[in-house]
């Protein structure tokens, strides 16, 4: 019986030896992120597709539990002491640690965007953001449809394609299967109560969809998701991505999703960037159905969202960025407009 423990407290130290060093030496993080990740993705995703349901949230439902009440069952059954019961969990947390890490979050640990594709980072000036909210602002007008079916398979099958096609030349991985299985989240009553429309899995490599998408938010959403399957940790790179594979499809409906996804980091840097005039003069240019969409949206959310809940959530989420190398915490999924305004001046 030592003999076995002393095995696993040596593997777990290897392990955690091993994380840290990724962490800690940014070729180890290149290593891993290009040519161990994706072998550890088809073979997490590969299991995990075969299961109906978001077994990773499962998975952190009963690790929660299980953390919570095994103290009281260890101590008042099993009459262990509490020293053996907290060596317990802490060694639990720790495997779950490195799972983590292991899985997918040493992702975190390679080059961003600019490192990976050579693109230049282009700093903000009037004149190149109004460029570019113009540009925008014409093909969002120009692509709106009235959305009101979500047809999933093609979604799929128009995000995978899009995938492959900006792959080699925008630093993402190619997806690891043909279709890829999304799950729609276990509780989501309560994810809505935190305004939270879509996730990634990291622990089987899956990802999940809020149950409570709307039709203009889907496919943005399910190609948001699917670049943080394929190793994207960014909030930022992934609306960025999700933006390219949308608006770069065939089908209407998909690709206004692309633009209308990113309309609110616009505005807000818009606000931030112009004059009221300036700002009132861009609003005015938007079709009003746009308009429109955009705050039926916001409110159906509104009346599912927990300001309580949701600024615990938000709180402990802007941590978990924090201490995974994004500095600006929730504010990085702003952030896409300068991917956006870089990738289009050096395009051009």
């Amino acid at each position: 019986m030592r003999g076995k423990l002393k095995i696993r407290y040596v593997i777990l130290i290897v392990l955690l030896s091993v994380t840290w060093a990724t962490q800690l030496i940014p070729s180890l993080g290149e290593v891993y992120a290009q040519s161990v990740y994706p072998v550890i993705s088809h073979i997490l995703s590969s299991f995990s597709k075969l299961i109906p349901f978001a077994v990773g949230d499962l998975f952190i439902f009963l690790s929660i539990i299980g953390l919570l009440f095994n103290p009281i069952r260890a101590r008042y059954i099993q009459k262990k002491k509490w020293k053996q019961i907290l060596l317990n969990e802490m060694e639990y947390l720790l495997w779950i640690y490195v799972w983590f890490y292991l899985a997918w979050g040493l992702n975190y640990s390679q080059k961003d965007f600019y490192g990976r594709t050579n693109i230049p980072y282009t700093a903000y000036t009037p004149e190149i953001f109004r460029t570019f909210v113009d540009n925008y602002i014409d093909k969002l007008n120009a692509s709106y449809t009235d959305i009101t079916s979500i047809d999933e398979p093609l979604v799929c099958r128009e995000s995978v394609y899009g995938y492959n096609q900006i792959s080699d030349t925008l630093g993402v991985h190619r997806p690891p299967h043909s279709s890829p299985r999304v799950k729609t989240m276990l509780f989501t009553p309560f994810i809505s109560m935190v305004g939270v429309t879509g996730s990634m899995g990291p622990f089987f490599c899956e990802f999940t969809l809020n149950g409570d998408l709307l039709p203009s938010q889907y496919p943005a959403t399910y190609a948001h998701e699917l670049a943080h399957l394929l190793g994207i940790t960014s909030e930022a790179e992934a609306n960025f991505y999700a933006y390219q594979v949308c608006t770069r499809s065939q089908v209407k409906e998909i690709r206004f999703s692309g633009y209308f996804s990113v309309l609110s980091h616009v505005l807000g840097n818009a606000r931030r960037l112009m004059t009221e005039e300036e700002y009132a003069e861009l609003f005015s240019r938007i079709r009003p159905e746009i308009i429109e969409l955009a705050q039926k949206n916001q409110q159906y959310w509104m009346e599912k969202y927990s300001p309580l809940i949701g600024n615990i959530q938000n709180w402990v989420y802007d941590l978990y960025l924090k201490g995974n190398k994004i500095q600006s915490g929730r504010k990085n999924y702003s952030e896409v407009i300068g991917l956006l305004i870089s990738y289009e001046e050096w395009k051009n």
